[in-house]
C-alpha cells in the first residue's frame, strides 16, 4: 500500500515574455508502492530508434502574441449601453430541448466576451445589442460534430437575461506598451524578444514530442500491476486543478470562471474525472517507469544540484512569497529533487534512442 502522496512535476517553457507555462506534466509518487515493474532498463533499450528530423519552426504571427500581451493590460468599465462585439457580458441562461429544461442547463452569472463564445457557439450573435435588464429567447442548432453528445445535432432553445455589460478598453500597441513590460525601451525590442521566445518554444515543442514518444513506447513495453485507487484519485484531483488554472488564466483572452465552464459544457467535476481516468493511469505509469529507471541505472541527484536548482527557482519566483515558502519546505525540496531526477532520466532515454 502507498505511504506517500503524489507530487506534480512540470517541465516549463518560456512564453512571449518568459512567462511560465506547463509543457509536459509527470506525476512523481512518493511512497513504498512500486507496482510490478520488471526489467525497465531492458525494455527501454528495446525502444525503436527513429531518426528525428530537426524541428521545423512554425512561428505564430508576432501580431497574435502582441495582442495576447495587450489583453493582459486591458481595463474593464461598466457600460450603460447596448452590448457590442468585444464587450464582456454577464447573463443568466436557461436551455431547453423540445420545451424540456436541459440537464444542468440553468446557468447563473455566465460570463462571455462577445465574439469569443467557444463554449456556447452562436451566443454572441444572439445577445449582441442587448443591454442590462433585457431578456431574449432564441434557438440554435448545434452541429452533428459538436463535442457534447447531449447537444450534437439538436435544436436548443435559449432564454437569456442580461445582467451587466462591461466595455473592454485595450491600450494601443506602441512603444508605451512595450515599456510597460519593464525591460524594453520600445515596441521593436518587445517584438524581437517575442520572436526569440517563439523560436525557442518551437524547438522546445520538438523536444517535448520526442520525450512523449519515448515515454509512450516505454509504457507499452513495461509490465505494471494494478494501480491503487488512491493513486488514481489523487492524480484526478491534480488534473482537475490544472484544468481549472487553464480555464481561469487571467492572461488568456476568453478566460472564464471554472463553474461557468462546467455549466457551459453540461458536466460536473465527477463527469470530467470519469473521462480523465485513462490519462491519469497513463501519467502514474509514466512516473513509476521513470522512478524505476532511476533506481536501475543509479541515476541520482546530488545536494549541490538541488542547491543550484533552488537558486534558479528563487530567482524565477522572486516576489511570489507563497511559492518561495513552499519551495523551502520538506515537500518543496522533494519536489526539486524529483524534478531533477526526471530530467536526468529523460536525458538518458533520449541519448539511448538518438545514439
Amino acid at each position: 500500500r502507498p505511504t506517500g502522496g503524489i507530487t506534480m512535476i512540470r517541465f516549463v517553457k518560456k512564453g512571449p515574455l518568459d512567462k511560465i507555462g506547463p509543457v509536459v506534466q509527470l506525476s512523481v509518487f512518493r511512497g513504498s508502492y512500486d507496482g510490478e515493474i520488471l526489467g525497465i532498463a531492458e525494455y527501454s533499450q528495446q525502444i525503436k530508434k527513429e531518426k528525428t528530423d530537426a524541428a521545423v519552426i512554425h512561428l505564430k504571427p508576432i501580431d497574435k502574441a502582441l495582442k495576447e500581451l495587450q489583453w493582459t493590460r486591458r481595463k474593464e468599465t461598466l457600460a450603460n449601453r447596448s452590448s457590442q462585439l468585444g464587450d464582456r457580458v454577464e447573463l443568466d441562461l436557461n436551455l431547453f430541448i423540445n420545451k424540456v429544461p436541459l440537464d444542468q442547463g440553468q446557468i447563473k452569472n455566465f460570463s462571455v466576451i462577445l465574439g469569443q463564445d467557444q463554449y456556447l457557439p452562436g451566443l454572441s450573435e444572439n445577445i449582441k445589442g442587448l443591454s442590462a435588464g433585457q431578456e431574449k429567447e432564441f434557438s440554435y442548432r448545434y452541429p452533428d460534430s459538436h463535442y457534447d453528445k447531449q447537444l450534437a445535432g439538436k435544436l436548443v432553445d435559449f432564454k437569456a437575461k442580461i445582467k451587466n455589460v462591461y466595455a473592454i478598453n485595450l491600450p494601443p500597441i506602441d512603444d508605451e506598451l512595450g515599456q510597460s513590460f519593464g525591460e524594453f525601451k520600445n515596441l521593436e525590442e518587445l517584438k524581437n524578444k517575442i520572436k526569440e521566445n517563439l523560436e525557442t518554444e518551437a524547438q522546445d515543442k520538438e523536444e517535448q514530442r520526442l520525450e512523449i514518444e519515448i515515454l509512450k513506447q516505454l509504457i507499452e513495453k513495461a509490465k505494471i500491476g494494478e494501480i491503487p485507487e488512491i493513486l488514481i484519485e489523487h492524480e484526478l484531483e491534480k488534473m482537475i486543478n490544472e484544468l481549472k488554472m487553464s480555464v481561469e488564466n487571467p492572461h488568456e483572452m476568453g478566460s472564464a470562471k471554472f463553474d461557468d465552464y462546467l455549466q457551459s459544457i453540461k458536466k460536473t467535476e465527477e463527469d470530467l474525472k470519469k473521462g480523465f481516468i485513462p490519462k491519469a493511469e497513463e501519467r502514474i505509469k509514466t512516473a513509476l517507469c521513470i522512478r524505476k529507471i532511476a533506481q536501475e541505472k543509479n541515476i541520482k541527484v546530488g545536494e549541490e544540484e538541488i542547491k543550484q536548482e533552488m537558486d534558479k527557482l528563487i530567482e524565477l519566483y522572486k516576489g511570489q512569497e507563497k511559492s518561495l515558502e513552499n519551495l523551502k519546505t520538506e515537500d518543496g525540496q522533494i519536489y526539486i529533487k524529483n524534478l531533477l531526477s526526471n530530467k536526468k532520466v529523460l536525458e538518458w532515454l533520449k541519448a539511448l534512442v538518438l545514439n
